[in-house]
């Protein structure tokens, strides 16, 4: 097993204000993926213009964000939250949903594709090869935290948590599988199919379909959240049940652009 380095899950301080590195994967992701985007707008032969770059990314960010800490309450813990409403703000101790996440961005995406007169699925195929950035860099931040840990295992990579509630057993360190494919996998499976002429969603079709098929298969091995627990089958998560609409989304979507291209 790998004992859990001594990492601090503050990266600094200023004054009394302390930063984490959860909070820093959010800022980092969104200006990695920001300048990538910036790059792109320039090469689009006038498609698409710096300025509407950063109004996407602005709305992006929000939707995102909102989406994933109102998604987190609403699936994960409503009960907590409403004992203790102003956990809400806590978003530094983490607790911020994908599925929700996606489900603001989709929001966030459809408003500013009607305020510019672009089609959804155009504004989704720009946007999403850079959205596994923030999810690697979140779920590398997840680990820091020491939080969504695997399964206990007995594989030399096991990783032993500090954390008390770990139980003090090596675990899947199930935040690097999913920063590996939903991050860095993800983000060249998606920015190879951009890269071709394609039909507007396509890019956001395959999005859906991987990050469900990833994540759906991780959460084999991922503890499930302790007030939760399995929902059916003794395996079946929370986060397999809402992968399992995104995939379905994904293929349908994918099945009518490849028919609408021929």
């Amino acid at each position: 097993m790998i004992p859990f380095p001594p990492i601090d899950p503050v990266a600094f301080t200023l004054g009394p204000v302390a930063v984490h590195w959860y909070g820093l994967s959010y800022i980092v992701g969104i200006g990695l993926g920001w300048g990538l985007l910036h790059d792109r707008a320039g090469r689009s032969n006038g498609r698409w213009t710096r300025d509407q770059v950063a109004d996407l990314v602005f709305y992006a960010a929000l939707g995102g964000v909102l989406g994933g800490r109102i998604g987190y309450i609403l699936f994960y813990n409503l009960h907590t939250y409403l004992s203790q409403p102003l956990s809400i703000l806590a978003v530094w101790r983490g607790g911020m949903s994908f599925h929700g996440g996606a489900i603001g961005l989709s929001l966030a995406l459809a408003w500013f594709a009607r305020a510019n007169q672009r089609s959804f699925l155009e504004v989704a195929d720009f946007l999403v090869p850079v959205v596994p950035i923030g999810l690697g860099l979140g779920r590398i931040a997840n680990f820091v935290n020491q939080e969504l840990w695997g399964a206990a295992t007995s594989q030399p990579w096991g990783v032993l948590f500090t954390n008390p509630a770990a139980g003090g057993v090596a675990r899947h360190p199930t935040q690097l599988y999913e920063a590996f494919l939903e991050g860095l996998v993800l983000f060249l499976i998606l920015n190879a199919v951009a890269r071709k002429p394609h039909a507007h969603g396509t890019v956001m079709a395959w999005f859906l379909m991987l990050y469900a098929v990833f994540r759906f298969t991780i959460e084999f091995v991922r503890e499930p959240d302790a007030h939760i627990g399995y929902l059916a089958f003794n395996w079946l998560t929370m986060g397999q049940l809402l992968s399992l609409p995104m995939f379905i989304i994904g293929a349908v979507m994918l099945v009518a652009v490849s028919n609408r291209k021929g």
